[in-house]
């Protein structure tokens, strides 16, 4: 059976987290299909924080999909998928999320996660945080997502902005029970 992730990228600062998820998934885990969805949003904050277009991004994709196609394969419950990353995935994104409104195939991808029961993991990126989206990213909890926002750590000693992306990166890859090379020890 083909294994697959869908990868969603909103417009939430973030883009090195998606690119450098994209590049460990091709490299490290190749037998994964990974399908790419990203909004508009998304796209601008790319070339912003990368330099890189969406046609670049879409190089380290299997497969990718217009943000508006709703009649994706993506958009089925049907299409067999190990889940979904949101990263990085903006307040705006939770809130369409936890109301099911399902707008563009990002949201309709997520959507159908959550009613299959299946993984949605949200690198949600906003500082601070207001009471409207604690609330959303409580609600999406309780709908069954896992709320990953991309906080570092020190014990590691992180040496570089690449250091932290990368432990962020192990994270949500260990969410899906796919071993990467840089896991804490223990001391």
């Amino acid at each position: 059976m083909v294994r697959r992730l869908i990868i969603g990228v909103s417009g939430a600062s973030g883009a090195p987290l998606a690119v450098d998820l994209l590049w460990e998934l091709q490299q490290r885990h190749p037998e994964i299909e990974t399908h790419l969805v990203v909004s508009r949003g998304g796209a601008l904050t790319l070339q912003q924080e990368t330099g890189m277009t969406l046609a670049d991004l879409k190089q380290l994709a299997s497969i990718c999909y217009p943000i508006d196609s709703i009649g994706a394969a993506i958009a089925s419950g049907s299409f067999k998928t190990m889940g979904m990353i949101v990263v990085p995935c903006s307040m705006k994104t939770v809130a369409g999320i936890v109301s099911g409104y399902s707008e563009n195939l990002l949201l309709r991808a997520a959507d159908v996660c959550l009613k299959e029961r299946r993984k949605l993991v949200l690198v949600a990126r906003e500082s601070p945080l207001s009471t409207v989206h604690l609330r959303n990213l409580y609600e999406a909890s309780q709908l069954g997502a896992v709320i990953l926002p991309p906080v570092p750590a020190w014990y590691n000693h992180p040496q570089t902005a690449q250091d932290i992306t990368r432990q962020t990166v192990c994270r949500i890859l260990s969410q899906f029970d796919l071993e990467t090379p840089r896991e804490w020890t223990g001391l």
